[in-house]
């Protein structure tokens, strides 16, 4: 079926717009493949909105004469979009049949399955193309880049056709001693097959992270050698690992009786585990959208406003995922130990926690570059399942198993860590609101499918954008600079108390008054940070912020001091 034939009614005159910060229009609304145009005619050259079909996650409508009743004479209907990025907008358009066409219209092509029907497939800007690589790096050029792995690992081709693990990259890096037919074994021990692969390696004391999906011991608590090897591999047998297993000891045994499990300590002795609960799934997704229609309402007193975020747990997992991160680099930056973490799948916390702690950890995972090359590396080429968590946000009433705003909650707590070290980031929390936008819906084909193997398949790299490149380009990166940048080599260590935590207000109060002011504040406290620069030189500004580095200043005060100036 052609796109096209999706659109019932192409055109529509003298419709009414009504969206956050402007006032209502009258203008013409256009319905294409894959967006929504309103122009009021003031200025042919540009529309006044334009919206990507798939950044919609629900409509609602209200029209008159539903019921086959004689056309009243100036009949309309109403109907509300609802946002992706959690936008709400207003259109009203006259009669009643172009409504429910204009409204069917967008349900059909908001919703599109076939991944090559999607925008990126088509989107063709002027600044970029399709040829080059695709992409910022790959794991074999990321193991080239990392001289301290050269002595202790490899790069392992098993997964090249993907049969071994099918959300697996085709190369990752193992163990030097351990052979192909041993991570073949080890994989057929795991769920989806993700044996124990390294995602980092200290740049102080050479200690590892590895993650991995959960062993599949089951009731009669079955053993892998090879799996047991490749992990006694990691370390020497004089040193000690720590197995961090997001589940409570209680899910972690009801698991074996589905097939799952945990690492024994009689098979793993070098192991010790350490059970850490993290919500998933459903319960998760539930959060975000009692989190968004807390917000949503303005008229809350405060009493209902406090009660209903509290109620949400958002913070709760935010805290859960920020506190878990902490003692994986508590065990390899303090005590000296490498860290293997999984959960069930290995697919949504397993990346969470990761991703943190590399961003704790790692002064290069600080940079533009480096926070980029980190979500491609762990999330993208790992195999989080964007387009099944992604499908809807918080207002769709379609409600999938498979959803789950895991991406979303690893950008919520990168803004508390921003927030609380605002010299440490080389980014700023534009380039975060930007990510969570693009996740959902987007030009580009970086979140497209839900694994490696699944791009190929669908030419994803060949006929689409790469949107970590194209937020590389100088005249682009400059946008999401933060002008408070100081480098360190230091870890930094975000507090989890429950007064350091807050609602990441730039995302979920976006569209409200109070967040508007706050994007004007900041515009103009980096504008006076900028200006102070360039009159003190660089040399005599960094002795100045090197001063707030060293005692990592939390941002209420750093704020508090530009204010002053």
């Amino acid at each position: 079926m052609e796109l096209s034939e999706h659109i019932k009614t192409a055109n529509v005159e003298d419709v009414t717009l009504k969206r956050p910060f402007h006032p209502a229009l009258r203008g013409t609304l256009c319905v294409t493949s894959h967006h929504l145009l309103f122009s009021d005619r003031k200025d042919e050259a540009s529309w006044q909105l334009l919206i990507l079909l798939r950044n919609i996650d629900a409509i609602e409508k209200s029209v008159e004469n539903l019921f086959g009743y004689p056309r009243a004479v100036g009949s309309s209907g109403t109907i509300t979009i609802k946002c992706k990025d959690l936008l709400v907008l207003q259109l009203e358009i006259p009669g009643m049949e172009e409504c429910l066409n204009i409204a069917s219209s967008i349900e059909a092509l908001s919703s599109l399955e076939s991944v090559t029907e999607m925008y990126p497939f088509f989107y063709r800007p002027s600044h970029l193309t399709l040829q080059g690589p695709w992409g910022l790096s790959s794991m074999e050029q990321y193991y080239k880049q990392t001289e301290r792995l050269w002595d202790r690992w490899r790069v392992s081709t098993v997964n090249s056709d993907y049969s071994v693990c099918p959300s697996y990259p085709s190369a990752v890096i193992v163990p030097r001693e351990v052979a192909d037919d041993m991570l073949i074994r080890s994989a057929r021990f795991r769920q989806g097959g993700r044996f124990p692969v390294l995602s980092y390696c200290h740049h102080r004391n050479g200690m590892v992270i590895m993650r991995s999906s959960q062993p599949l011991t089951g009731a009669n608590k079955k053993r892998c050698k090879e799996d047991e090897l490749l992990l006694q591999a990691v370390i020497d047998g004089s040193e000690l690992g720590y197995v961090i297993d997001l589940r409570s000891a209680q899910q972690a045994q009801q698991a074996r009786m589905t097939g799952g499990g945990f690492e024994s300590k009689s098979c793993y002795s070098h192991w010790k585990r350490i059970h850490r609960h993290h919500e998933r799934g459903k319960v998760v997704q539930e959060s975000l959208i009692k989190l968004v229609e807390a917000c949503s309402d303005p008229s809350h007193s405060v009493d209902r406003w406090l009660s209903k975020l509290e109620n949400s747990k958002w913070l709760s997992h935010v805290h859960s995922a920020l506190s878990t991160a902490g003692l994986v680099v508590e065990c390899v930056e303090r005590d000296g130990h490498s860290v293997l973490v999984h959960g069930s799948e290995g697919t949504d916390n397993t990346l969470l926690v990761s991703s943190l702690a590399q961003l704790i950890l790692d002064p290069a995972s600080r940079t533009v570059t480096g926070f980029l090359c980190l979500l491609e590396r762990e999330w993208i080429q790992a195999g989080h399942p964007f387009q099944q968590r992604c499908a809807h946000s918080a207002y769709s009433h379609a409600r999938l198993k498979q959803e789950c705003p895991s991406f979303l909650l690893l950008l919520d707590c990168v803004w508390q860590v921003w927030r609380q070290f605002p010299l440490a980031l080389e980014f700023s929390e534009a380039l975060l609101l930007r990510l969570a936008q693009e996740a959902y819906a987007s030009n580009y084909g970086t979140f497209l499918c839900n694994s490696e193997q699944e791009r190929c398949a669908a030419g994803v790299k060949e006929n689409t954008h790469c949107l970590l490149q194209s937020l590389l380009k100088p005249d682009i990166e400059e946008q999401y600079l933060n002008p408070l940048y100081e480098p360190t080599d230091l870890a930094i260590w975000p507090s989890v108390h429950p007064q350091s935590l807050q609602l990441w207000t730039g995302l979920f109060l976006r569209w409200t008054e109070y967040a508007q002011n706050m994007v004007e504040a900041r515009e103009e406290v980096w504008s006076i940070v900028k200006e102070h620069r360039e009159r003190a030189g660089p040399d005599q500004t960094n002795n100045t912020l090197s001063t707030h580095c060293e005692t990592l200043t939390p941002f209420e005060n750093l704020m508090d001091e530009l204010t002053i100036l």
